[in-house]
């Protein structure tokens, strides 16, 4: 069946471009797209109109870096829960942590929840394996079965390896075998039991805070032993104005390297926290400012390469505690295009840059086909009204936990359909 996608603003984030056009799909792949009127629609193959009204058509969001609680925590959320989610903000592929308990570090758990994701959810699925044994750090996990398991890359999420020769050892091997490693910049001892990031107002609050140059050793530290191995190395999060230059030199030193920040660091700051509340609690630890700008602007110069929700779900019981004590992370799948939307409303960046960030680079960057506007590519897609006002209520997200800090804030721009494979999975039949 063709289905054609008419009338509608297209965001191309390979030529950073917006223009008022047509996509033909057929068999789950993007097969034209006509930047002049469309006069007869029986023209073409008999199938489905889509009037797109004017709203924006995109490349469907890769988020890079999700938490989905299957095995282990499937109350917090399950594959079908989180795929719900994704569908109706418009992430169109889930790259899962493999933070999940167990850890997925065997090819045999791998394979479990590649079989699980594929059945339970509307939205693709892939998976990162751990890059060490339970994550603990202390013996490299087989990165070649897992590779040849489906594991899309390897990190151990925020479980820094503190083991300096562990980590060389399992870049060393990851890089014969052209893997993926994501890392956590992060100095584990400096980083312990912190809650907020050092400053007036951490101490006013009397929480217990982190140093933002923990940051920058951590990074220095992982780049050291990337100039050492050669391998291929994606930083999940920069959130520190002090973590830009390193970065910046290492690229143009020809480094492999590519880096990341999460939603939440680029719109909201240090004072969000407020009174104690516990869904501004992330990790790492929400930022001053002047690292939010500073970040902001590197992710529109391009130096910071990917967005990512950093989708982390948590149960009531564990974000109704005293600050310090409280879980980290929040949920993102629904309100990532909402708040990311934010960025382009103040003028930080235009659409094809911000989705150029969250589905063109993450694509590029696992070698995968989506994230473009263009003819031969997989009709994953997303129609949105970026101009659409609401105001969030928790309870109405699709996640099965409700941790989201946008809870009651005024809101704008909104889904109106969801297309994986050029199968419609949100805003209307399929």
């Amino acid at each position: 069946m063709t289905t054609l996608l008419t009338n509608a603003r297209l965001i191309d984030p390979e030529a950073l471009t917006e223009t008022l056009g047509t996509l033909v799909v057929a068999d789950g792949k993007i097969t034209e797209i006509l930047t002049q009127p469309v006069e007869k629609a029986d023209t073409f193959p008999a199938g489905k109109v889509v009037d797109c009204e004017g709203r924006c058509l995109a490349p469907g969001i890769v988020d890079l870096g999700v938490k989905i609680g299957e095995p282990g925590e499937r109350h917090k959320e399950s594959f079908r829960s989180a795929g719900l989610a994704a569908a109706a903000g418009g992430v169109t592929t889930i790259i899962a942590r493999p933070d999940t308990n167990p850890a997925i570090d065997t090819p045999e758990v791998l394979e479990f929840v590649t079989r699980r994701a594929a059945e339970a959810s509307p939205v693709r699925i892939r998976h990162m394996a751990a890059l060490t044994k339970g994550r603990q750090g202390r013996e490299m996990t087989e990165i070649g079965f897992l590779l040849d398991a489906g594991a899309i890359a390897f990190t151990d999420c925020d479980h820094v390896v503190c083991d300096t020769k562990v980590l060389s050892r399992a870049l060393t091997y990851a890089k014969s075998l052209g893997a993926l490693v994501m890392g956590h910049p992060q100095e584990p001892g400096l980083s312990q039991g912190a809650a907020t990031t050092s400053g007036k107002f951490a101490s006013l609050r009397g929480l217990p805070a982190v140093s933002p140059m923990a940051e920058r050793i951590g990074f220095d530290r992982d780049m050291g032993l990337i100039e050492m191995t050669g391998v291929r190395y994606h930083f999940d999060q920069i959130t520190t104005a002090r973590a830009l230059p390193p970065l910046e030199r290492a690229k143009r030193n020809g480094f492999d390297v590519t880096a990341g920040t999460s939603i939440h660091h680029l719109t909201l700051n240090e004072f969000d926290v407020g009174d104690y509340r516990t869904f501004f609690k992330v990790k790492p630890p929400l930022r001053s400012e002047d690292d939010r700008l500073a970040t902001v602007e590197a992710v529109a110069s391009g130096l910071i390469d990917i967005i990512s929700s950093m989708h982390t779900p948590q149960d009531e019981e564990s974000k109704r505690l005293p600050y310090e004590e409280a879980a980290s992370g929040a949920v993102a799948l629904e309100t990532f295009l909402p708040a990311a939307l934010r960025l382009h409303h103040a003028g930080h960046m235009t659409l094809p840059q911000l989705f150029r960030a969250m589905a063109l680079n993450p694509a590029r960057r696992l070698g995968l086909p989506q994230g473009r506007l263009a003819v031969g590519a997989p009709a994953d897609l997303v129609l949105f009204d970026p101009d659409a006002p609401f105001v969030l209520d928790r309870f109405k997200l699709r996640s099965k936990s409700k941790n989201t800090p946008f809870d009651g804030q005024r809101m704008e721009g909104r889904v109106i359909g969801t297309w994986v494979g050029g199968v419609r999975v949100f805003g209307g039949e399929a």
